[in-house]
């Protein structure tokens, strides 16, 4: 997979240094860096069992984007789909088409593993993102709000 300028490959478990460096800015990014607590080790544990897949973005042989993403199940549907988990391209990579092309790799992705959706988060607050992803055709689920249980209340409810 590639365009002018860029090319996408699958990430491989020695990826994961690049791809610790490269969510910690997406965390830097988000306002909620101090939530980035994984290392490195723990990458190469997900990617090396595929829990978590991922595709990266090189220019000139450096790392400057990522899309993780696994898969998912919808019980009223019957069917799977694809979470997108984060998707970060480098501020000085942007503009190259780099994101959109992610994207297009992972729709195709689902697809051909027949999936069908592909579904991801976003801050309310990141206008750009939200722009972007109208303008390649999804469309915000307002009728859901996500839910987590973590930490002590993770701790307590299981006992």
């Amino acid at each position: 997979m590639s365009a002018p300028g860029f090319f996408l490959r699958e990430a491989k478990p020695r990826d994961a240094e690049d791809v610790l460096r490269l969510v910690r800015a997406l965390g830097e990014y988000e306002k909620l860096g101090h939530e980035v607590v994984a290392s490195a080790q723990d990458y190469y544990g997900a990617l090396a069992t595929k829990r978590i897949k991922g595709l990266l973005a090189e220019v000139e042989g450096e790392i400057v984007g990522l899309a993780l993403f696994y898969e998912t199940f919808s019980t009223f549907a019957g069917k799977a789909g694809l979470w997108v988990e984060d998707v970060f391209v480098q501020p000085e990579h942007r503009r190259l088409g780099i994101g959109r092309a992610l994207f297009q790799a992972l729709a195709r992705k689902a697809l051909d593993e027949g999936h069908a959706w592909m579904e991801w988060n976003v801050l309310d607050w990141n206008e750009p993102a939200i722009a972007f992803y109208r303008r390649i055709g999804a469309v915000g689920r307002v009728e859901w709000t996500d839910q987590r249980l973590s930490g002590d209340a993770l701790k307590a409810l299981a006992g």
